[in-house]
């Protein structure tokens, strides 16, 4: 009973506690079951949990898809606002690229919020900067107005980015992990889809105006799933992280090993020994931080965002007179293949996956140089 209770949290000399809350707190209206084995047929407690994750999973990839949405809408809307403002290829480009821009600080702030307020509160504060960012838009008379609301969209993607995933691999039973985990791209294509797909039919300061949706959607949504259990474990909110998990899996469901095993996880977690710098020289340290680092980089080097943000304006580079149908086309294949890796996942593993789709990808942009340079 001792071990069950223990906290995590880490008291200061003068014996105040150190712990921090979680920003966004839902109270305790998901403590309404208590840890008990179950007293229903197995596959029954497994689907209910499922059911449970899944539904969370759901409300969080609503973030993905406004992160899609960013993604699509310049391609649709880039004649239309070069017109109606007055802007030069140059300066649209501009608009284009700095959604990286505000991304990439989102990026580098985003662990630190979503240690310091939890992922629940690190998805709202990113929610809040992509719904002004595309009022901004909406409303714009000049490029100035324009940018900023380029750039707030892109910081909120940029935290995100980061958060989205973590709080899907931290809610996530073992045996769903691979497949829940791949939803986020999918709803990144999803929102690419979107955007294309509704592009056709509403002017761009509409569409800017239903890009705002996802997290408007969003914010409500996050009053309605727990926090991560793991983050809040390793706050040391011991009867939060037990109710959550409770939540997650079932209220017939046993966790009583599960709690066990996140626990010691963040007992680990918060007396991990500092990592100094001549240690990166050791084959267990290096390896698998180049393997982190060197596979997200190089899969940015075929410059995938950038079919995206300008798809309409390469196919009419490429001679395709009606550039709207193939770029439509592309969001469908994004959303199929996104798909179909979600199902394949844990089926045939990581790696295969990444080797198929890197060859696909090296022989797309090798047959797209010989169509321009024979062009």
């Amino acid at each position: 009973e001792e071990q069950r209770i223990m906290s995590f949290r880490e008291d200061t000399e003068d014996g105040a506690s150190d712990l921090r809350k979680p920003f966004l707190h839902t109270g305790s209206w998901y403590r309404m079951g208590s840890r008990r084995s179950s007293s229903i047929s197995s596959s029954q407690v497994i689907k209910d949990g499922a059911v449970s994750v899944v539904a969370c999973v759901m409300i969080v990839a609503l973030g993905p898809v406004q992160f899609g949405f960013t993604c699509g809408y310049s391609s649709p809307t880039q004649s239309a606002i070069t017109k109606d403002l007055g802007l030069s290829v140059s300066q649209f480009s501009l608009f284009g690229s700095l959604t990286n821009v505000g991304a990439m600080v989102g990026a580098v702030a985003s662990g630190q919020i979503a240690e310091y307020i939890g992922r629940k509160g690190s998805l709202m504060i990113a929610a809040i900067p992509n719904i002004i960012g595309w009022l901004m838009i909406s409303f714009s008379k000049d490029s100035s107005l324009l940018y900023m609301g380029r750039l707030l969209e892109g910081f909120g993607v940029g935290i995100i980015s980061y958060t989205v995933p973590i709080y899907i691999a931290e809610i996530a039973p073992r045996n769903l992990r691979g497949a829940l985990g791949s939803v986020n791209q999918l709803s990144v294509t999803i929102g690419v889809l979107v955007s294309y797909l509704l592009g056709l039919f509403v002017d761009w300061r509409l569409l800017a105006v239903l890009g705002a949706l996802p997290c408007l959607a969003l914010i409500p949504g996050l009053f309605f799933v727990p926090e991560s259990p793991r983050w809040l474990a390793k706050m040391g909110m011991t009867d939060d992280f037990e109710a959550s998990l409770q939540v997650l899996r079932g209220f017939d469901t046993d966790i009583s090993q599960e709690i066990l095993e996140i626990k010691a996880s963040a007992a680990s977690a918060n007396r991990r020994a500092t990592l100094r710098f001549a240690d990166l020289k050791l084959r267990r340290y290096w390896l698998p931080l180049m393997i982190g680092i060197g596979v997200p980089t190089f899969q940015q080097f075929p410059g995938v965002n950038g079919v995206l943000f300008y798809s309409n304006t390469i196919f009419q580079s490429a001679g395709i007179t009606s550039s709207s149908v193939p770029t439509l086309l592309v969001g469908i294949i994004q959303v199929v293949a996104t798909a179909v890796s979600t199902w394949l996942v844990d089926r045939a593993g990581r790696r295969i996956l990444l080797i198929v789709s890197s060859s696909g990808m090296s022989i797309s942009l090798l047959l797209v140089a010989v169509s321009f340079f024979l062009k």
